[in-house]
């Protein structure tokens, strides 16, 4: 990374990044993604939240097409997402995705893990792609486990690993779908920890989560979905005090209660 990278990285903060508009997506009989209008801006952190079965991995997965859809378009950087082949693998590669599962290779070590991706996709060099992963792996808090396999890890460091995958390919935008799900409450912190870090430094990141604490302290936009459709989007602040729909009261009126 060059001194100036960084900054014009943030120099177009505020554009238009990922645009969804009119996606309507359906699995049989369910109507999976409801006319979904989402514009995320360059810089912006966009926490997707709401009941189980709502569509909010679906749409998570339909930004890097893991989930393709059946109406509607989705730009990234002013360019529709392509179908499939060279041109959606390179897609990919712009796109960071951090899963539930950490989806490590367990036969690679961690070094091994986070250096894949840029020296097969990106074509950069062994010892540019090592120097570069160890930074990352320092930067997530696991440097001193570059040399260990994936199931010598906690749960925690691993995500964080995955973290630092998807950061090695130097993304546009990162999408985090349930990332702390299967973890211990203990590793959670450390997980969400790096994610504050992350959006301090103006990664562009959509983040489907059930940690309303995150979504207070992190969140540009809070989307609240429910039935497939955005019912609601607000600021943090707006969003708790303040929700506008009945199914948004009745959401966080259940699960702040505890």
């Amino acid at each position: 990374m060059t001194a100036q990278e960084p900054g014009s990285a943030t120099a177009n903060r505020g554009e238009p990044l990922v645009v969804l508009s009119n996606v309507q997506k359906h699995f049989g009989q369910l109507h999976a993604l409801k006319d979904i209008e989402l514009t995320v801006k360059r810089g912006e952190v966009v926490v997707v939240i709401g009941p189980s079965g709502s569509g909010k991995s679906t749409l998570c997965r339909t930004i890097n097409r893991l989930e393709t859809t059946d109406e509607g378009t989705i730009t990234l950087d002013g360019q529709p997402l392509p179908q499939e082949g060279k041109a959606l693998a390179a897609l990919r590669a712009e796109v960071g995705m951090v899963f539930q599962s950490f989806n490590l290779f367990a036969h690679k070590t961690i070094l091994e893990n986070v250096t894949l991706g840029p020296i097969k996709v990106r074509g950069m060099g062994k010892a540019e792609a090592e120097k570069k992963a160890r930074e990352l792996l320092d930067r997530v808090g696991v440097g001193h486990q570059a040399d260990k396999y994936p199931a010598q890890l906690s749960g925690g460091q691993q995500q964080r690993v995955a973290i630092a995958r998807a950061l090695a390919m130097e993304p546009k935008v990162m999408l985090f779908d349930e990332p702390t799900s299967a973890l211990d409450p203990e590793m959670i912190k450390e997980v969400l920890d790096v994610m504050v870090d992350l959006a301090e430094q103006g990664m562009t990141m959509i983040v489907v989560t059930h940690e309303m604490g995150f979504a207070r302290t992190a969140a540009d936009r809070v989307i609240f979905m429910a039935d497939g459709a955005i019912v609601e989007e607000n600021t943090p602040e707006e969003f708790f005090t303040n929700p506008s729909s009945d199914r948004a009261k009745d959401f966080l009126g259940k699960i702040l209660k505890h």
